[in-house]
């Protein structure tokens, strides 16, 4: 559709556009280095919700949701959809709470280590490097793949373009500079969501014709009953609701909303908005499927689409993608930071805050060059996903319910969290063995630890445990 030569050179200058108004608000914004990392206490409600939504459409949502859609039909787009909304209104609370314990916090981390103690907080730690280091290896991927469909550009290099750039303004400029790239992306990403829906009901002819086709060819898809689309559904809902509340994106969000009020009205406006994106992204593939085109169900969207659009449209969707992919990775990038930093403080307590950030900066470096090269073999990593969901969901109830409950101790958090895991990797697939059991893994995986925390709390009260020592734990990094 496009030489190699117009694809690249588009490219890089969609890529240049998106950073350098990040470098210059960045060299205006000269933030110290608590601001770098959350922003504290900046952003208005309208920024909060432009963030969160240009967080949660990252490049994935062009892939993901529509081949979904090919083997699960309406039930599993409903639960995607309703995955990507509910984290959001979980937060409400969750951020209040950690507000509230930990006025000068920065991470989900600095919350486990105060309450349960370094093992948790190792297994923490761990689950939320794993599952944004995935986070980003996919997005690149997806991007990557995008960009291939339209000209016969190198995956690696496409990856290569796009990563560069964005670390380029988010190592400089931190959060509040991702925040701000956030809402120029979102000019660009709101105004073609809708040219792409309006050519997409254009390429299908309406409802009508994929309707029609799926009553012959597939009519379960379209049974919201349907057995294997609701397991589907709640397989989604479960392993997006709880990985999204280990996402440190989000996290840092909280600390960076002006007030509570400011996260009620950005978290609910933004959790209500991506609901219906992500359903109309994943009839996308049933339109696929009722108009029976060939290809893979992974580029169902583009299949529909890209059969007949003018070049001019082609182009658009570089920059489209480009604001997709830009708006989650620097969020996942400034997450990374920010989680290096505070824990490097308290390995290195003695190195200054500017070689404290510059090491930090030099270990993400290091850290995409796997990720590039992931990401540039067009690899599935969907299993690893899958993976890091799990891990979540064992985490989740232990975590969160030591938010409120003073009676809930370590070592009751530790065993309901290995319990969790050991019952939901019994029966989690293996490798490239099919997904027939996934949903009873994550089930598994997020009701034993519940049940074993409380079987735990009937034991005789241990020593009550002080909220108060999280806020003294937890300061500010000045300068």
């Amino acid at each position: 559709m496009l030489g190699s030569s117009t694809a690249l050179v588009w490219l890089v200058l969609f890529a240049a556009l998106f950073a350098i108004p990040g470098l210059i608000y960045a060299r205006l914004k000269q933030d110290k280095l608590d601001d770098f990392l959350v922003a504290r206490n900046s952003q208005s409600s309208s920024a909060t919700l432009l963030t969160l939504l240009a967080t949660t459409m990252g490049t994935w949502i062009l892939f993901g949701p529509a081949q979904a859609a090919t083997w699960g039909g309406i039930g599993a787009v409903t639960g995607y959809a309703l995955g990507a909304m509910a984290p959001r209104l979980i937060m409400i609370p969750l951020g209040n709470r950690i507000r509230t314990l930990m006025p000068e916090g920065h991470t989900l981390t600095e919350f486990v280590l105060g309450r349960y103690g370094r093992v948790m907080y190792g297994f923490v730690l761990v689950i939320m490097i794993f599952y944004l280091f995935i986070s980003l290896t996919a997005g690149l991927t997806a991007i990557a793949k995008m960009v291939s469909l339209l000209a016969p550009v190198p995956l690696w290099l496409t990856a290569t373009i796009v990563m560069a750039a964005t670390l380029l303004y988010t190592l400089y400029g931190g959060l509040r500079v991702t925040i701000f790239t956030d809402r120029v992306q979102m000019l660009v990403i709101l105004p073609f969501l809708l040219l792409l829906i309006a050519f997409g009901w254009q390429a299908t002819g309406g409802l009508t014709p994929a309707l029609q086709g799926l009553q012959e060819k597939a009519p379960h898809l379209l049974n919201p009953l349907d057995i294997n689309g609701l397991k589907s559904g709640l397989t989604f809902f479960i392993a997006v609701v709880l990985t999204g509340l280990f996402y440190q994106g989000t996290w840092q969000r909280i600390f960076a909303a002006r007030d509570n009020k400011v996260i009620r009205n950005g978290f609910i406006l933004s959790g209500l908005l991506s609901f219906p994106i992500i359903f109309i992204m994943g009839l996308f593939g049933l339109a696929f499927v009722g108009l029976g085109l060939p290809g893979d169900g992974s580029v169902a969207l583009f299949s529909v689409l890209l059969s007949d659009v003018p070049v001019w449209f082609a182009i658009g969707l570089l920059p489209f993608g480009l604001a997709l992919i830009m708006s989650s990775a620097d969020s996942t990038i400034s997450g990374l930071t920010s989680i290096m930093v505070v824990d490097l403080r308290r390995l290195l307590p003695k190195l200054s805050n500017h070689n404290l950030l510059s090491l930090s900066r030099w270990l993400i470096v290091l850290l995409s060059v796997p990720v590039l090269v992931v990401a540039s073999q067009g690899y599935s990593v969907l299993y690893l996903f899958l993976l890091a969901d799990l891990l979540c969901c064992a985490a989740a109830f232990p975590v969160f319910f030591g938010f409120y409950n003073a009676r809930y101790q370590s070592y009751n958090a530790v065993l309901s969290t290995f319990a969790g895991l050991v019952a939901g990797l019994m029966v989690f697939p293996a490798p490239g063995a099919p997904l027939t059991y996934l949903l009873e893994s994550f089930l598994l995986a997020s009701l034993v630890p519940i049940a074993v925390s409380l079987l735990l709390l009937l034991m005789p009260k241990g020593k009550l445990f002080d909220f108060s020592i999280l806020a003294r734990r937890v300061r500010k990094l000045e300068g």
